[in-house]
């Protein structure tokens, strides 16, 4: 009996090579980028004025970037070895830029000066959108870990 291949426009063994050329090199760009972001926000740090309560912010908000940029590193090397798409990384990067825009609306409304009625309505709207979303992500995070196969065969292997 004879099997049938599907003939492919591109060879998969080529394919699979670029696509680890282009792993290496996003992983390479995106450590550069949180290199230099790292060195800006260091800069800032200490040219920022007033540092309190201003230049801490301004840290804090870069530091949660930087973060998100390492997470997203993590994901392309994971990927790159382990040839499988890690949705939970995904989920932890969305949390923490959801976190990162409730800091940095929140900071802005306890730190600005007296604004309109419809500018604070706006604000709270945000807070209230990234705390959903917040919750959301960490429910898929839940619903994520519990189907994942890997943790039912170790729960069965309990009971």
């Amino acid at each position: 009996m004879t099997t049938s291949r599907a003939k492919t426009i591109v060879p998969g063994a080529w394919a699979e090579r670029v696509e680890d050329i282009f792993h290496i090199i996003l992983g390479i760009v995106l450590l550069g980028i949180a290199a230099v972001a790292l060195v800006f926000t260091m800069i800032r740090l200490f040219t920022t004025a007033p540092f309190f309560p201003t230049g801490m912010i301004q840290a804090i908000n870069d530091v949660l970037f930087i973060i998100i940029i390492l997470e997203i590193l993590r994901t392309v090397i994971a990927r790159y070895t382990d040839g499988v798409f890690q949705l939970q990384n995904f989920l932890i990067i969305g949390i923490i830029a959801a976190v990162r825009h409730i800091l940095t609306v929140g900071a802005s409304m306890t730190l600005g000066a007296e604004k309109p009625q419809e500018s604070f309505d706006r604000a709270v709207t945000e807070l209230g959108v990234s705390a959903a979303i917040v919750v959301a992500l960490v429910f898929a995070i839940f619903l994520a870990r519990v189907s994942d196969p890997e943790t039912i065969k170790g729960r069965q292997k309990k009971q």
